[in-house]
């Protein structure tokens, strides 16, 4: 096997193995090489998203959602249940077997696409080098005409809980527990956070959210941010804001945490279990050797430009590792941008029409700027909202909780920002995106017909009130 290639990729997550099929479909001969090592010591493909992030999280997420409709919500359809019960270890088996299968995916797909995998520790040296050192401490160095970085991050460790992988976890142990923790301590109300601390409060966990943030979802629209708030407190999540752990002992099984509330007095928590989820930093240990000509930022990510090249000639940088949200999405759709780039394609990619999603239930989702932002940067504009309790097709499936937001500008009524919690809000946001992609406007999607009964009509008639002509809700009247 030649060691020359027309593209090298670091890393195999969602930026990375996205980037080396592109690639490789656009006839460049591509490696793609991963470090990562299953609990059986073999290599595998799919980074943090595919092997300890979205898919294992959303596998729990559904199967303890499942769980707590059973047990707490078939009544209100007259079904009636005894005797639910929870095989913690069978759930965690059935998620094992989703990333097993999709690590095994991407293999086949680099297999027919014609992408060599090389399983080892990539380092970037000078002139698009790049040396592997095998699981077997081996190294070998291969030769590209262009690099692309896509080395992922991590979670942020913090002194003040250090993670012993038994009583205190970060995101990954929180995926592996054998049983439900009575007492469950959640650090960081992000959507990690937020997500790990729903599937074991479902499951019966008494949890704790502790943020020191004084906003709850600071980064999302205030009005959604809000509503959310309001309903995981419902469904039981204790979430206390402007808490600044200082602190942490484990003793035996359990573990103390110190912290100052919101009054700035000192206040302490036992716990059974402890997730630490304060957010990821990019993960660029080892990736650069002081030749590469790549340079990181203030804050350690790669520094690249809208393109995603480095300084480095014929080196690029994708997904975690760069500026901009840790999405998944967002890294994929860089990986396409840059191997298109190479291919000689003027492929751009549109930074302002991303989603962002909170998969708790009912989910979180939002595209384009929040009102706050909007309001910031001085531009008029106009809001329409629509409950989902007004809506039929979430009132049969008992989802009535939430709302759809819609801001557009109050002169062009360009849609600049979707926000919205509820029943399928995924779903529900990329619709906008689209629309947005498509330079829409409120009316746009006002003209629209939306089938019925369906949830997609709480965003028409969101649309649709934004200039006061919603239907089936009172429209605010115009000051």
């Amino acid at each position: 096997m030649s060691d020359k290639f027309d593209v090298v990729v670091i890393g195999s997550g969602p930026a990375g193995y996205v980037a080396a099929i592109r690639a490789a479909q656009l006839g460049l001969k591509t490696a793609c090489v991963e470090k990562w090592q299953n609990s059986e010591g073999k290599g595998v493909n799919g980074g943090t998203c595919l092997n300890v992030g979205c898919i294992p999280s959303k596998a729990l997420l559904d199967s303890s959602y499942k769980y707590h409709e059973a047990k707490d919500d078939f009544k209100v359809h007259g079904i009636s249940t005894k005797g639910i019960e929870i095989d913690v270890p069978s759930m965690i088996q059935r998620k094992d077997n989703i990333v097993k299968q999709l690590t095994g995916g991407i293999s086949s797909l680099f297999k027919a696409n014609g992408v060599t995998s090389i399983f080892g520790t990539g380092k970037l040296l000078a002139n698009r080098k790049v040396e592997v050192t095998g699981h077997d401490g081996k190294t070998k160095t291969l030769e590209a005409d262009n690099v692309i970085l896509a080395s992922g991050s991590k979670p942020i460790d913090i002194p003040v809980a250090k993670i012993d992988n038994d009583v205190i976890v970060d995101s990954t142990g929180a995926l592996e527990f054998d049983s439900v923790p009575k007492r469950l301590g959640v650090i960081g109300a992000g959507v990690i956070g937020l997500e790990l601390g729903s599937v074991w409060n479902r499951l019966g966990s008494d949890v704790v959210v502790l943020e020191a943030m004084d906003k709850f979802l600071s980064i999302m629209d205030q009005q959604i941010a809000k509503e959310t708030q309001k309903i995981l407190t419902k469904q039981g999540l204790d979430i206390r804001l402007s808490c600044r752990v200082t602190g942490s002992e484990v003793k035996g099984k359990e573990v103390t945490v110190t912290f100052t509330d919101k009054d700035g007095k000192e206040q302490k928590e036992t716990f059974d279990k402890l997730i630490v989820c304060v957010g990821r930093r990019p993960y660029t240990e080892g990736l650069l050797a002081e030749d590469s000509g790549v340079n990181l930022d203030e804050r350690g990510f790669i520094y690249v430009n809208d393109l995603c090249a480095t300084g480095a000639p014929g080196v690029w940088a994708v997904g975690d590792v760069v500026r901009g949200p840790m999405l998944a999405h967002k890294g994929s759709e860089e990986g396409v941008m840059v191997a298109e780039r190479i291919a000689g394609q003027k492929t751009v990619m549109n930074y302002d029409v991303v989603p962002n999603v909170i998969y708790t239930h009912p989910e979180v989702a939002s595209v384009g700027r929040t009102e706050e932002q909007i309001k910031a940067d001085g531009e008029p504009y106009n809001v329409g909202t629509f409950p989902f309790a007004a809506s039929g097709r979430a009132m049969a499936a008992n989802e009535t909780g939430g709302l759809v937001k819609i801001i557009a500008h109050a002169d062009t009524d360009r849609i600049l920002g979707a926000h919205i919690v509820g029943p399928s809000a995924a779903d529900l946001v990329q619709q906008v995106a689209i629309a947005m992609e498509f330079g829409s406007s409120a009316e746009d999607l006002g003209l629209m017909v939306f089938g019925h009964p369906t949830l997609s009509e709480a965003v028409h008639e969101a649309a649709l009130a934004v200039h006061g002509h919603a239907i089936h809700v009172a429209n605010k009247k115009k000051r």
